[in-house]
Order: structure tokens, then C-alpha cells, then sequence
């Protein structure tokens, strides 16, 4: 039987999940969401003898209920492959008194490979089952990490171009220089100037235009998106939920049934709200612990029932965290609010226009398995010190900042649950503030010689993606302002139609 999906913004528009991944945003501007949430249909002592692209299928195959079996394992197997430098694809450490979820060991170093090495393989195959021979165009914005990973992903992927937007001041310099010396004939990088909010909202703005949607149709051209807006990218996050808890429970660290929690640092939302799924999906999850670094808008939410992007924004140590609209937050919002489309609509449409919104008292008591912190630049910094020093085990600021929330709570709650602590960027993406953190004095100017100098503290090699641009050549260079962005898509795709002799 086949799982439907539709908008959060219009319970009638209804489609397949294959259509929700080549669509992306529904044309309503809502998000598409299963109509119900599947549970899982075996047990743990099953799925525990699973490895990870075996339990991938099997929670794959409850939410994309249109691919078939075989091509189910056949984007599985191509994206979870020799891209990642363990067998194990997120290995669950333990170090110290706390357990790891290692998401970064992809290839471009960050948890977004999780779900962006199987994306593309599950778009291409959505176009072929839904007999579209327009190309497919992903546009994406992105705090930083998002972008490289799309790019790896869709990098020369035949049928697809890819277009990604970041803040030009606004990423890391490792952040940055993996996008720029992106190498593929089909990928586009631009800087904006502004923040990534500005970004997304510009990407949103695009999707919306429908005079521009028609034109591209008419130039074979078909717009999707690669940010967790889109219903293939949430999905694939889910699995490692059930993976982690499935190997706590085959290394004895927990019994059948025992809840454990999780620790997400936090920024655009989906990676929390996939956990949020498994728990839904059965799996026995007690409190989900948002980790907020200084733009603490989820922090204030879960504290008040009140989303308010009216602040200062702020820029950090852990970028990929510098959002104040997140976007996945829409979700969670129709589903407490009863699946009901009208209540979110009208919700967003506060949001667009005052810049703020307020949750009623039923919905608010429906958050209850969410945990609201944040962490300051300076508690961010001394967790990974803490961590550093009593485990010699080193940290990212995004992992930081789920420690540093974690101790908070634990000291306020005494919560007995053992809990993972979602670890969703390598210390190498960030290097000069990791080594700021645990105290050197003497950081060298060139980012390959901070890398040396991390792999000499932390006694782990340096990840194939920071070797391989060290010496790469910058190929993208274009910089716009935030209201530019349109008109560069449709220069774009005009020159690439230009250039394959096309009018």
C-alpha cells in the first residue's frame, strides 16, 4: 500500500513520495509529510544483526512505498559505498562517559553526506518512474555544509544541474573553499551577501515565482531542491536514529525496550525532526535535547511557544547553526497542531509578515518530548577543552554545542537515560576555532598547516576532503546581492542552454 504525502499548508494536495522528491516544495510553499507515520516492523533483535545499508532499507522502504525493491538497493548500495572511510558508515563512539554518533565520515566531512550521497539517486530514479525528461535543476541554500555535499552528490549526475547559494561571510574557510573548487560541469556556486536566511528565502522566493517556473518548463528545465525541505533528504536521516540505537542495544549497553535520548545540534531543524520520526516510528526515544548556539530562536520557542526572528543575528563559531527561520521547524509545527494545514498556513503567513508567531496551549503541550538549550561562543569553546583535556578525544563547535547543552541539562535534570550525542561535522572543517578551543597559542596562517597541526592534537589523519583542496584551484567566483539571486538562475540556465546550441 502505497504512503501518500502532502502539504502542510494544504491537506488536498496529495502525492506520491517519489513526486514529493522531484517536487521538493510543494507549489503551495508548504512542506510535504507522509499522511501517517509507519512503525517499524521489526524488532530490535532483528534489526541490531542489520548493517547500515540493510537497515537503511528497511525504513527506506516504509516511507518510499512507490520505488521498488530493487531500486530501493540500488540507490542504497550507490550511495553508501566506498565515499565513506569507515565500514560502519556512522560509527557510534564511546568516549569518555558520553557516546558519539559519528556523522562526518563521508565525503565531504559533515552529516549532510548522509542523506545527500543518496538524494541524487533517488531523483534521478523519481524522474525516470514519473516519465520526466526535463533536467532537473536543485537549487539550494545553504549555512555551510549542505552545499559542498549537494555538490558532491550532483557533481556530473547526468539530467540534473545543481545551483547552490551561501552566505559569502558567513561559512568557514574550509566551509567555503570546498563549494568554490567544486569540480563538475553541471555546478554553479554563488556567494550572496547576507546572511542564510537571506539565502533561503531566496531560494523559497524562486520556487514561488510561477511566471519563472513556466519559463524553464518551456526551456526544459525543472526546479527541485536538495535542503531538507525536501522530503528525500529528511528520510534517509532517520536511519542512522534506529542504527544508533540498534548497535547500543547489540553492544549490551541497553536493554529491549530501554529509552535512551538524543542531543542534536540544531539549526534548520531536520535533523532533529528525523529523530523525531523514529521516535514516532516506535523506536524508544525519551527526550529529544535541541542544541541552539547564540541565534537561540528554537530555544526561545520550546521555552515560550513563541518563534520570533525578530533578533540580532548573530555569527558564531558554529555556522552551520547561524539560522533564525528554520525552515523543518514547519513540520513539527502541522503535526502537533493536529495535521491540520490551515493552523500551520496560517502560522507561516505570521511569520512572513510580522516575523513571529504563537503556538496555542494544546500544541505546546505536545512538545513535551523536546528539550530547549543553547550554548554560548565561550561555553562552546570550553566543551571542547572539557572534552579534550578528560578524554583526548577532539570535538567540532556544532558537536560542542550539543555537550555543552547536554551537561546543562543533566545538571538541572539528572535525566538516568543514557543519550547519544549527534556529532555532525569533523573537527577538520573547522580547525582554527577547535584549536583555539583546547588553548594553542600559536595557530599558523595556512589552513592546510592548521590541519597538520589538528591531526598532531587529535592523533587522527587528516580526511581526504581537506587533502584534496589544499591545493585545489578556485572555479566558482561569482558574488550577488540577496535580490540578484533570480535573475543569476535564469542567466544560468540560458547560457547552458546557449552552450548546447539551443535558443
Amino acid at each position: 500500500m502505497n504512503l501518500i504525502y502532502r502539504s502542510t499548508r494544504n491537506s488536498n494536495m496529495q502525492i506520491t513520495a517519489s513526486q514529493a522528491i522531484l517536487q521538493g516544495l510543494s507549489p503551495d510553499g508548504g512542506l510535504y509529510v507522509p499522511t501517517t507515520i509507519p512503525q517499524l516492523t521489526k524488532p530490535i533483535k532483528e534489526l541490531c544483526r542489520m548493517n547500515y545499508r540493510e537497515l537503511a532499507y528497511e525504513v527506506l522502504k516504509l516511507y518510499l512505498t512507490d520505488y521498488t525493491e530493487e531500486e530501493l538497493k540500488d540507490c542504497i548500495n550507490k550511495a553508501y559505498d566506498e565515499k565513506f572511510d569507515t565500514p560502519d558508515i556512522a560509527p557510534l563512539k564511546k568516549e569518555g562517559d558520553y557516546h558519539y554518533l559519528e556523522l562526518f565520515h563521508g565525503a565531504t566531512i559533515a552529516f549532510k553526506d548522509m542523506a545527500l550521497s543518496i538524494l541524487p539517486h533517488l531523483l534521478t530514479t523519481a524522474a525516470k518512474k514519473n516519465n520526466i525528461s526535463d533536467e532537473i535543476v536543485i537549487l539550494t541554500a545553504t549555512s555551510g555544509d549542505t552545499g559542498k555535499a549537494a555538490l558532491a552528490g550532483f557533481a556530473d549526475v547526468e539530467g540534473t544541474k545543481i545551483i547552490v547559494f551561501y552566505p559569502k561571510d558567513g561559512v568557514s574557510r574550509v566551509q567555503e573553499k570546498q563549494m568554490v573548487t567544486q569540480k563538475g560541469s553541471n555546478t554553479y556556486v554563488i556567494g550572496i551577501r547576507g546572511n542564510f536566511d537571506d539565502a533561503q528565502a531566496g531560494v523559497k522566493k524562486i520556487f514561488g515565482d510561477k511566471d519563472l517556473e513556466e519559463r524553464m518548463k518551456q526551456a526544459g528545465y525543472r526546479f527541485s531542491s536538495a535542503n531538507s525541505i525536501n522530503i528525500g533528504r529528511l528520510v534517509p536521516q532517520i536511519v542512522y536514529y534506529v542504527y544508533s540505537y540498534a548497535e547500543l542495544y547489540r553492544r549490551k549497553e541497553i536493554g529491549e525496550g530501554e529509552e535512551i535520548n538524543f542531543v542534536v545540534p540544531t539549526g534548520n531543524f531536520g535533523n532533529i525532526l528525523a529523530a523525531y520520526y523514529a521516535k514516532q516510528m516506535g523506536l524508544p526515544i525519551g527526550k529529544l535535547i535541541c542544541a541552539s548556539n547564540d541565534n537561540k530562536v528554537l530555544f526561545d520557542f520550546f521555552q515560550t511557544g513563541v518563534y520570533n526572528r525578530n533578533r540580532e543575528f548573530v555569527l558564531t563559531i558554529s555556522p552551520s547553526m547561524d539560522i533564525l527561520v528554520s525552515s523543518n521547524l514547519e513540520r513539527l509545527i502541522y503535526h502537533i497542531a493536529g495535521d491540520d494545514s490551515n493552523k500551520t498556513m496560517e502560522l507561516m503567513e505570521a511569520l512572513v509578515k510580522k516575523g513571529e508567531y504563537q503556538i496555542t496551549s494544546d500544541m505546546m503541550a505536545r512538545l513535551e518530548d523536546f528539550i530547549g538549550g543553547y550554548a554560548t561562543i565561550d561555553e562552546t569553546q570550553a566543551a571542547i577543552d572539557k572534552v579534550y583535556t578528560e578524554s583526548d578525544y577532539v570535538i567540532d563547535t556544532h558537536t560542542a554545542v550539543a555537550v555543552s547543552v547536554y551537561n546543562k541539562y543533566l545538571t538541572s535534570s539528572k535525566d538516568p537515560n543514557k543519550a547519544v550525542i549527534v556529532s555532525t561535522a569533523s573537527p577538520y572543517k573547522f580547525v582554527e576555532s577547535v584549536l583555539e578551543a583546547v588553548g594553542n597559542k600559536a595557530i599558523p596562517e595556512d589552513d592546510y598547516a592548521q590541519a597538520k597541526l589538528l591531526r598532531d592534537i587529535s592523533k587522527t589523519p587528516i580526511p581526504e576532503a581537506v587533502e584534496e583542496i589544499h591545493s585545489a584551484k578556485v572555479i566558482h567566483d561569482t558574488v550577488c546581492d540577496k535580490d540578484e539571486m533570480k535573475e543569476l538562475v535564469e542567466r544560468i540556465l540560458k547560457k547552458a542552454n546557449y552552450d548546447k546550441g539551443m535558443t
